[in-house]
């Protein structure tokens, strides 16, 4: 997220230390980095995760572990027409409680859930438990890895600021990559354009907050 002047605060979470598909632990908080630690220069571990941008002053950051599905699960690849039993790597998500009163929104989380079907539900429910005890009102970014109808359904109370499908990134037919917020409709207005991108297999969603 990228609102308004100010100083960048930023963060960085590794779900994971390594390199999915190859060799990797799961990542604890001692892992996660700040601006001041990535502005360093120091060489760094290889990790994956997730990152948060904010141009607006931020209270607190916190993490949200979300661990893996503990076996390996059926899934079908793009291209392939037999499902392919693969290891899941644990999650996180980020979360920023802004100061208040600069911005529409006091509390903005990114994440990007696991690929397993139903596992992935989980995490979206742990997800919004732990901002339901956040300050308010709240934004959600990511890639849930899921469809507007399963997120509708299980984000009741939420609304969604985006409705344009997000993958496969060069001819996109769901939505996978989603903005939600429990803020009152009224006061929130946007657009949002998805935007092709050759570093990854999802297009971009990009979403303003007018």
């Amino acid at each position: 997220m990228a609102t308004g002047p100010g100083e960048v605060n930023y963060r960085f979470v590794p779900a994971i230390v390594g390199e999915p598909g190859g060799r990797w632990t799961a990542a604890s908080h001692a892992d996660a980095l700040s601006g001041h630690d990535l502005e360093s220069g120091d060489a760094l571990p290889a990790a994956y995760g997730i990152g948060l941008i904010s141009l607006l002053p931020v209270d607190s950051w916190h993490v949200i572990r979300l661990p893996a599905v503990p076996v390996r699960s059926p899934i079908l690849l793009p291209g392939t027409r037999r499902p392919m039993l693969l290891p899941d790597e644990p999650r996180a998500a980020l979360v920023a409680v802004l100061r208040n009163g600069v911005a529409p929104f006091r509390t903005v989380a990114t994440t990007h859930l696991s690929f397993v079907p139903g596992w992935n539900v989980r995490q979206l429910r742990r997800v919004l438990r732990a901002l339901a005890e956040l300050p308010g009102p709240r934004v959600l970014l990511g890639d849930l890895n899921l469809p507007r109808a399963v997120v509708s359904r299980t984000s009741r109370g939420w609304t969604s600021l985006a409705s344009l499908p997000t993958y496969p990134g060069a001819d996109p037919k769901i939505q996978f990559d989603h903005v939600l917020t429990d803020a009152p409709s009224a006061p929130v207005r946007s657009s949002s354009r998805s935007v092709a991108m050759t570093i990854s297999d999802h297009r971009a969603l990009v979403t303003d907050i007018l």
